[in-house]
């Protein structure tokens, strides 16, 4: 397997734990393993969070994403004497109903795919990790619960070898893992791992754009989730293949009304960014059952612009306000019951700026 090594344009280092004041631009040139020397482990248990994501964003389809606060996955990664060294072994998956559905095979489930791939970039020969998932999120969901299973899953095994990698290694291992699980596009593994907006300015090289929205600033999204499964193959398949000129133009000028919304804290021009999406959403709104008066419902709840997260089924609208937005998410979720005789959960949440961390560990006597 061709493992990429990722230098930054500028001199600037990236951790998931550390946050640089200037947006950086990764690239990433094919080359050797990124670590020679096999580090040893300094904690004998770690556990992370990976949050939430919301990808596309309207124009943004696989350019553009970012993390949110509060929703995500947690991954327990232990040194374990009875697995294999350089293996990795899934002992336990739990949390959602779905966890059911996933396999413990690491080369058949997201966060194990990560983990090997992250172990791989660390040169790990000598001890074997056994993992534990814990699900948060829903499978098919449009949160990215994929992503944020392997970003909590690279960010453990990085961080039990103190944390040799930089955010931008563990995006590539990321990215193994959404290969294979539902496509190599970034705009939910990049923000599950780094936070924040991200853009993805390009794939072959990978570069990646950290897009900083102002501090300060309240963003609140509503995430209305109906009772529907819209598997992530299922709606790439519903894209049209070609598009025409004055689609490509306008699409063009909302992704970048869209950046520049987010970088000068413009939630209007954001919100009205989000929501003109003229070739992926009006393929895709059809499929879920009321999605097109859910999005009206919010416009008309207040809402500054409404579209569709990810692949769906979820809905996603932005507000500066918190009570403004559980009176909006109450709008969605009528409308998606009046519209698409489907029973919807609101939720109101805040940007997270931080991705994927560590959130506890045992170290190594």
């Amino acid at each position: 397997m061709a493992i990429c090594f990722l230098s930054p344009v500028k001199p600037i280092s990236i951790s998931p734990l550390v946050h640089n004041k200037n947006p950086p631009v990764f690239r990433c040139n094919f080359s050797l393993p990124t670590i020679t020397t096999e580090p040893k482990p300094v904690f004998t248990s770690v556990r992370s969070f990976a949050p939430a994501t919301v990808a596309n964003l309207g124009p943004g389809f696989d350019f553009l994403g970012c993390a949110v606060d509060g929703l995500g996955d947690f991954v327990s990664v232990t040194v374990d004497s009875s697995v294999h060294p350089g293996e990795i072994s899934i002992s336990d998956i739990s949390g959602t109903h779905a966890s059911k559905k996933l396999s413990k095979n690491p080369l058949w489930n997201c966060a194990g795919i990560a983990a090997i791939a992250t172990m791989k970039m660390l040169n790990i020969r000598s001890v074997g990790l056994s993992l534990i998932l814990e699900k948060g999120l829903p499978l098919g969901s449009g949160l990215g619960s994929s992503a944020a299973s392997a970003a909590a899953a690279a960010v453990a095994v990085n961080e039990i070898f103190g944390g040799k990698l930089e955010a931008k290694d563990l995006v590539l291992a990321g990215l193994e893992s959404e290969a294979k699980v539902s496509g190599y596009h970034a705009d939910n593994i990049a923000p599950a791992i780094m936070g924040g907006f991200v853009l993805i300015r390009s794939y072959d090289p990978l570069e990646l754009m950290s897009l900083k929205f102002p501090e300060g600033k309240d963003l609140f999204f509503v995430l209305v989730s109906p009772d529907f499964e819209a598997p992530t193959k299922k709606m790439r398949a519903a894209l049209p293949a070609e598009i025409g000129m004055p689609h490509h133009v306008w699409n063009c000028s909302q992704a970048g009304a869209l950046v520049a919304s987010v970088l000068q804290g413009d939630l209007v021009g954001l919100g009205q960014a989000l929501s003109s999406d003229k070739i992926v959403e009006p393929k895709r709104a059809p499929l879920i059952p009321g999605m097109e008066e859910v999005k009206k419902a919010a416009i008309r709840a207040g809402a500054f612009g409404c579209t569709i997260s990810g692949a769906g089924p979820t809905a996603v609208a932005v507000i500066d306000d918190e009570e403004r937005g559980k009176e909006i998410g109450e709008s969605m979720v009528e409308a998606f019951w009046k519209e698409g005789n489907l029973k919807a959960v609101a939720m109101v949440k805040r940007l997270d700026r931080v991705g994927a961390r560590l959130v506890g560990s045992v170290p190594t006597r």
